[in-house]
């Protein structure tokens, strides 16, 4: 029962259910904004508010096409606003954060896997590697 428990609260575990449960609420979120505003906006332009039903029939079947339609205008509404949101102003951040630092790391011209500055060897390919002179 011990390692269970250790499992259980486990860090990597707990944060991946917190990330669980804020990535549904904001998922919720983010189909809310857009069944309150850009559905009714597409459906200025467009004329018809409500996708879910429309649908084709052949041969008596049922193809509701409709609910495919929302679902996409959903996923790509939804990429546009973590993208814009969230990917983009983030890596902004690090990159105002990363600016200052020095390089601790450079390519391997061989096999251009990243390796220490100071090394002399490549660990990945053990081709031979001229160390960077530093400036004084």
């Amino acid at each position: 029962m011990g390692g269970f428990k250790k499992f259980l609260f486990r860090g990597n575990l707990v944060e991946l259910a917190v990330a669980f449960v804020v990535g549904a609420a904001f998922a919720s979120l983010v189909k809310d904004f857009a069944n309150s505003f850009i559905t009714p906006l597409i459906a200025l332009l467009g004329g018809k508010p409500d996708y879910t039903r429309l649908a084709v029939t052949i041969d008596g079947t049922r193809f509701p096409y409709g609910i495919f339609v929302t679902s996409a205008i959903a996923f790509i509404i939804t990429s546009a606003v973590v993208y814009f949101l969230v990917v983009l102003p983030t890596t902004k951040l690090i990159e105002r954060m990363d600016r200052g630092k020095e390089a601790t790391e450079r390519e391997c011209p061989e096999c251009l896997a990243d390796i220490p500055i100071k090394a002399r060897r490549c660990r990945f390919c053990t081709s031979e590697i001229v160390p960077r002179v530093e400036a004084p």
